[in-house]
């Protein structure tokens, strides 16, 4: 049987970095969509990027083919050119010898990701992409509850 295919949009927001923020996801499965959304008091963009991603992932019962789209250069590039599996090979190092950034949700997702046939898509954010949009305004809304 073939993997189902869902889309998967989301995104992250931060007032102040650390400060309050917030993430949305919305997941796209043939006219069904689910949207998720959560916050924490303290905490930073990047952190709040990655959250999505892995909730997102985390709703998934199966393993399906994944259109992940976000806004987060660092999120997608960081997959998709393999950034992140070379930083885990070294210890959670970068290749300039700083410390990777939050080693603890990449690894939660590249964990998540195994399961999957993933492809990545860098939207840019606050271009009127309906679905960027509607995580843009669940993520500030997550992010208000702590601020």
């Amino acid at each position: 049987m073939p993997k189902k295919t869902v889309t998967i949009y989301t995104d992250g927001a931060c007032s102040g970095n650390p400060g309050p923020g917030g993430w949305g996801a919305v997941l796209i499965y043939k006219e069904t969509e689910k949207r998720l959304s959560g916050g924490e008091a303290k905490t930073t963009n990047n952190r709040m990027e990655l959250t999505g991603v892995i909730s997102a992932l985390q709703a998934l019962k199966e393993p399906c083919i994944v259109e992940l789209y976000s806004d987060s250069k660092y999120v997608i590039d960081a997959l998709e050119k393999g950034w992140a599996y070379g930083w885990r090979k070294k210890g959670w190092v970068k290749s300039d010898k700083k410390p990777a950034l939050n080693p603890d949700l990449w690894e939660t997702l590249l964990d998540l990701i195994k399961n999957h046939e993933m492809h990545y898509h860098w939207v840019k954010g606050h271009a009127n992409n309906k679905y960027n949009e509607i995580c843009d305004a669940m993520a500030v809304a997550e992010r208000e509850k702590f601020a």
